[in-house]
């Protein structure tokens, strides 16, 4: 590996993609480590990028984890080589890959989240004719569960296994608003605000002003505030200690519905969160 490829200048013939198909006993331990230490670390990268839906480099990676970054750079090529992580040449940047997808969603059905929400997505999407996405929180994102598209050829890019920002979406701000008392209160005060369009809420105390409003009003909107183009609208689904351990939303394409038509379908949205709410395993 060269100090080229670390600083993203002209790679060397020991690429990512050399790395990536290195045999897995040539992936060893540097000396005074164990393998229960590289296991470790190479959990730890999972997490890191897993907090970065847009990828992170190798050099980002390895001083995000205080690794070194030779050792980065060879869990990266054996996690890429095994499905746990994807390799963007052009970027030169990692993601997580296809496998943790996969693994993922095994969970999630174990869980009774995918099979059992599915019908009753369904339904909403058959009754608003637009995309129903169901999300949970993920330590300072929201994860995409499961997601039904409308039959509209215009598509909502917030897939099953997505992470979004909790600020800047109706999902994420349900899911802030209806938090337990203790976490609500250090999302508010802590949740890195960055702005994903001119419109996304930076200031913390307008923030929390917002947040404020969907406790008051029991629901959530996004206003081309994550994406321009795109609004939605989203109500939490409650445990039975009234803490929000989902959130249910309907997004669409600006030109589709204004906010108020949007808005008119909450009382449809917290039916089918009742619902969700008395089927769905609680977190």
């Amino acid at each position: 590996m060269s100090v080229k490829e670390a600083t993203g200048e002209d790679a060397s013939p020991d690429t990512p993609a050399a790395a990536a198909n290195t045999p897995a006993e040539e992936v060893k331990p540097a000396k005074g480590e164990s393998r229960t230490d590289m296991v470790g670390k190479a959990l730890g990268l999972l997490v890191l990028l897993g907090d970065e839906p847009r990828g992170a480099s190798a050099a980002e990676i390895s001083r995000r984890a205080d690794l070194p970054f030779s050792t980065t750079y060879r869990l990266l090529g054996s996690l890429t080589r095994d499905g746990f992580v994807d390799y963007e040449p052009d970027g030169r940047r990692y993601h997580l890959g296809l496998r943790i997808f996969q693994l993922g969603q095994r969970v999630s059905n174990h869980h009774g989240f995918a099979g059992t929400a599915l019908p009753i997505l369904r339904r909403v999407t058959e009754e608003t004719g637009e995309a129903t996405i169901l999300s949970v929180r993920d330590g300072i994102h929201h994860l995409t569960v499961n997601k039904v598209d409308g039959p509209q050829t215009f598509r909502v890019t917030s897939d099953p296994g997505f992470l979004g920002a909790l600020h800047t979406t109706s999902v994420g701000k349900a899911l802030v608003a209806f938090a337990e008392d203790e976490d609500r209160e250090k999302l508010l005060e802590e949740l890195p605000l960055e702005p994903l369009t001119a419109l996304s809420i930076t200031d913390r105390d307008a923030f929390r002003a917002e947040i404020e409003k969907v406790r008051r009003q029991g629901y959530a909107v996004m206003d081309e505030e994550n994406e321009l183009g795109m609004r939605a609208v989203a109500v939490p689904v409650f445990n039975s200690q009234g803490v929000a351990f989902a959130s249910l939303a309907t997004a669409v394409p600006v030109f589709r519905l204004s906010m108020e038509a949007l808005v008119a379908l909450v009382p449809l949205l917290q039916a089918a969160a009742v619902e969700l709410s008395a089927r769905l395993p609680q977190r």
